[in-house]
């Protein structure tokens, strides 16, 4: 799509994804099943700037840094870009640090702008609540088993 006419007419494009034609996105998760639902809409800002709205939204598995295990995402992000026509309006642009500004290309691949916003959005570190965690929560079979210093102080005694 162009972006800059896509703007100016105040297009809008939605659909959904499957997780698992998002390439780059893999490396990410651990079950790649399952879909999320996007929306990007062109406008023009207060400034009278092209800019593109993007939403997305859905369900994500990734992996918790603490104990490993699946650990469900819940997407729901909301960016806005503001198209720069070239280099030297991006690099101007890009000086404000309170906007978010991207390089209008003839072609612009959507499929590709929408998994990078979802991969700039993920957690540095995923993991589980305190609680929740794999790791914090003794499974039934370690439950019945003796702590390990009890077994050591059951063979200190012996001697």
């Amino acid at each position: 799509m162009d972006p800059l006419d896509f703007a100016r007419n105040g297009g809008t494009h939605h659909g959904k994804i499957a997780l698992s034609g998002l390439e780059r996105l893999q490396d990410y998760l651990t079950d790649n099943s399952g879909e999320v639902q996007y929306a990007v809409t062109g406008a023009l800002n207060r400034n009278a700037k092209p800019m593109l709205q993007i939403v997305v939204r859905g369900l994500i598995s990734l992996c918790c840094q603490r104990c490993l295990g699946k650990y469900p995402h819940a997407l729901d992000l909301q960016a806005d870009l503001l198209l720069a026509r070239d280099e030297n309006e991006l690099a101007r642009l890009d000086e404000d640090e309170s906007v978010d500004c991207i390089l209008a290309t003839a072609n612009m691949d959507v499929l590709a702008l929408i998994e990078d916003e979802i991969i700039l959005s993920l957690p540095l570190s995923p993991r589980h609540g305190e609680s929740e965690c794999s790791i914090d929560r003794p499974d039934s079979d370690t439950a019945k088993e003796k702590p390990i210093f009890a077994a050591l102080a059951a063979l200190k005694n012996l001697h």
